[in-house]
């Protein structure tokens, strides 16, 4: 790391409490047993990978063999060995509805994996949690699987991509969903997805590299000025990646509110109000420039620990975060104990 890069980063966490360090190679931080809860982590249920592998394959980059034979034990391994006590399991890309064009049969597959993770959380105790998959763009299913997840199957909250074809999540049609999980107090977990309008405009490219991070911005600006945030303020959105490009443009977002007033009613509070409130996981982001942005705009009780795995192995972000020099207080709040006001079920 050049002392430029250094000295910006070390002035931003500064700021918030935190410094990074500037060694290259450290040990995961030594805890009593594992401690994190890990936001941001995926499973494969097996009537999913059934249907849709070549999809799945597709989506896992370089070497999708630790996608391909996911299993409960392995994770639980990985965990163990980078010290994360609970996994909060979701589905990725490429989602449900990508893999049928039938209604009945992504409504079918909806329950059947959500059916597999309340099984995990049953048969492994104390070690995942999960985010229960939805059939959208259908909202209707969405409703009615929100409601057998949330009240049959206890699933700790709802998981979104970031679009559907062309719609973001900001569309008007997808008011139903957030009005019933408004009413509920839903935390929602919200995943890049490969966006319908540009996933191969650059051949060669892995979408995952640069398109998931605009689509996390994409999908903030839709839900931003489509009014979601203000009109539904009991939900508690997570977004990965450290936000992905919304930090570092929140300027100009928040320029284009301020002339545009047509918009006034919807971000009432205003653009920076609002993306302070929501949640966002590091996943893959603990270096200085992610960091710096994130830290610099959000509160820290806002930061949660995430990993991306199986995509990405745990170590990754763990590594990088137990490279960064924080206050005790900081480092226990991203790594747990904002996890625990979202999910209290996981104390103890």
């Amino acid at each position: 790391m050049n002392d430029d890069v250094f000295t910006l980063g070390r002035r931003a966490f500064l700021a918030s409490g935190a410094v990074m360090l500037a060694g290259s190679h450290v040990a995961l931080a030594q805890t009593p047993g594992p401690r994190r809860i890990d936001v941001h982590n995926h499973l494969i249920p097996p009537p999913y990978l059934a249907m849709g592998r070549k999809q799945i394959e597709a989506g896992a980059d370089v070497n999708p063999d630790a996608v391909l034979n996911w299993k409960p034990q392995t994770a639980i391994e990985e965990m163990d060995r980078t010290g994360v006590a609970v996994a909060m399991l979701s589905m990725s890309t490429p989602g449900l509805a990508m893999l049928s064009n039938n209604r009945d049969t992504v409504r079918k597959l909806a329950r059947e994996c959500n059916e597999y993770a309340a099984g995990l959380r049953r048969d492994f105790p104390g070690r995942f949690g999960n985010f229960a998959a939805m059939p959208l763009p259908d909202v209707d299913g969405a409703l009615a699987e929100a409601e057998y997840a949330l009240d049959v199957l206890k699933a700790d909250g709802i998981g979104l991509l970031s679009s559907y074809g062309a719609k973001y999540p900001g569309d008007p049609s997808f008011k139903p969903l957030f009005a019933e999980l408004n009413r509920r107090k839903a935390v929602v977990f919200v995943h890049p997805t490969s966006p319908q309008c540009c996933a191969t405009s650059l051949p060669g490219i892995a979408a995952s590299l640069d398109e998931f991070m605009f689509e996390i911005t994409r999908t903030i600006t839709s839900m931003l000025f489509g009014g979601t945030f203000s009109q539904f303020p009991d939900i508690r959105f997570i977004f990965t990646h450290a936000g992905g490009t919304t930090m570092p443009i929140s300027a100009r977002i928040q320029a284009f509110g301020a002339r545009h007033h047509e918009f006034d009613a919807a971000v009432p509070d205003g653009v920076i109000a609002e993306l302070k409130r929501l949640h966002y996981d590091i996943a893959n982001s603990t270096n200085p420039s992610a960091m710096s942005a994130l830290m610099n705009l959000v509160p820290v009780s806002q930061i949660l620990f995430g990993s991306d795995t199986p995509y990405v192995p745990i170590a990754v972000t763990a590594k990088g975060f137990d490279a960064m020099t924080l206050a005790d207080d900081v480092r226990a709040a991203i790594n747990r104990g904002n996890a625990l006001k979202l999910f209290p079920r996981l104390e103890g």
